[in-house]
């Protein structure tokens, strides 16, 4: 159990030798190269990274790979030096502080198990390290053991486990050393997708069998989604939102939150906003929509003006049209039947767009089928309409 507070944590990885400036000539600012800056002083890999985290408090970081989360989270550990900022574990400074000092835990993505080893035995390990009592040993990994539904392995070899069940076992032997902070960098990786959904209910179910606070890595937007009390998305080093998962949802920041959470991704269009009496409406193709109360009240409270946009709207909020007029016309490419819904992937002025309907009326009829080539037309209410300006952010916010 414990707080934490990132102050303003940056991390800098030095040039090598003779690069050091071999490059740097373009700015005095810094250059970008693979999304990440670059300075004189080297690569920066995460910056202005600013977080308080509750006790007990479930935070996932997730991003694309690269953006910096694994590295967020090593430096907790200890495992990374932190080049700038400030770290406090219950109110502590903890920049200089050895990973062993820290009382902190970390699963990583492969197990790490020692194969020669029983199960009993890797649980236990970190615990004789520590020279904890025969007795005391015994009674906490029987307890994690029991907790993470693994007792009848206990006196199995890893290799006679399959992955879900050694994952299951590089938790035990985490938690068995009851820490303040459980770190946790993809763990769920390397499972396939049955182990993985499984696997993502086991960890919400621990979370409420042990009291410590957990941070947690992932590049999958479901499992951020379903973890997570709070999301932080983050892009080339940067946070980009932090939020409640319904939060990030509902009102993404930017365009990159918008397209990175919810699968399938967000829909966009180069769209209009106009201002006519008042109140806000978007155009896109022949479609004109009046945005709804809580929109106009965000957008006046910004006084945004009439613009060029960029329109975002979910797959399963476009909605098929009976017929043309005020409707946005689509021509199908691919039909997914996807059981109680149908995916259809179509273009409409000039975009790939993916609008999800269920197979089935209301009145229990079932939807009419579409094939390649077929026209759709599209609607979608004002509601559910998200702006953001040309340089990528949300002009509600």
């Amino acid at each position: 159990m414990a707080t934490l507070n990132l102050r303003n944590i940056t991390k800098i990885y030095p040039h090598s030798g003779g690069e050091k400036k071999a490059k740097k000539k373009k700015s005095d600012s810094g250059e970008k190269k693979v999304n990440l800056q670059i300075t004189d002083q080297g690569v920066v890999a995460v910056q202005k990274f600013d977080l308080d985290i509750a006790d007990k408090e479930f935070i996932v970081l997730v991003g694309p790979s690269g953006c910096g989360k694994s590295t967020t989270l090593r430096m907790v550990a200890g495992l990374e030096e932190i080049s700038g900022g400030e770290l406090l574990i219950d109110g502590k400074l903890m920049n200089d502080v050895e990973p062993k000092n820290r009382d902190i835990a970390m699963v990583f993505q492969s197990y790490a198990l020692y194969p020669h080893m029983t199960v009993f035995e890797n649980m236990a390990f970190p615990l004789r390290l520590r020279k904890v009592p025969a007795n005391e040993i015994e009674r906490r990994v029987k307890e994690a053991a029991e907790i993470l539904d693994i007792t009848q392995y206990l006196d199995r070899k890893p290799k006679a486990l399959s992955g879900g069940q050694r994952q299951r076992v590089a938790i035990g032997r985490a938690i068995v050393r009851e820490p303040k902070v459980l770190l946790m960098d993809e763990p769920l990786s390397n499972l396939d997708a049955k182990l993985r959904n499984q696997m993502r209910a086991e960890i919400i179910k621990l979370r409420q069998k042990i009291d410590t606070t957990f941070i947690y890595v992932t590049h999958d937007q479901t499992e951020a989604m379903t973890l997570g009390d709070r999301i932080v998305i983050m892009k080339d080093g940067f946070i980009q939102q932090i939020g409640t998962p319904q939060e990030v949802f509902d009102h993404p920041a930017n365009i990159f939150v918008a397209g990175f959470i919810g699968m399938p991704q967000m829909n966009f269009f180069d769209a209009k906003l106009l201002s006519e009496g008042g109140k806000y409406f978007v155009t896109v193709g022949g479609c004109k929509v009046e945005l709804s109360a809580e929109k106009q009240k965000n957008l006046a409270a910004h006084k945004i003006s009439a613009q060029d946009i960029t329109l975002g709207v979910r797959p399963s909020h476009m909605v098929l049209a009976k017929q043309a007029g005020n409707t946005l016309s689509a021509t199908v490419e691919v039909s997914e039947m996807m059981g109680s819904e149908v995916h259809f992937h179509a273009n409409a002025e000039g975009r790939d767009v993916v609008v999800i309907v269920p197979t089935m009326n209301p009145d229990g009829s079932h939807i009419d089928t579409f094939t390649t080539g077929d026209k759709l037309e599209l609607t979608f209410s004002g509601n559910v309409c998200h702006v953001f300006g040309k340089d990528g952010r949300n002009l509600e916010y």
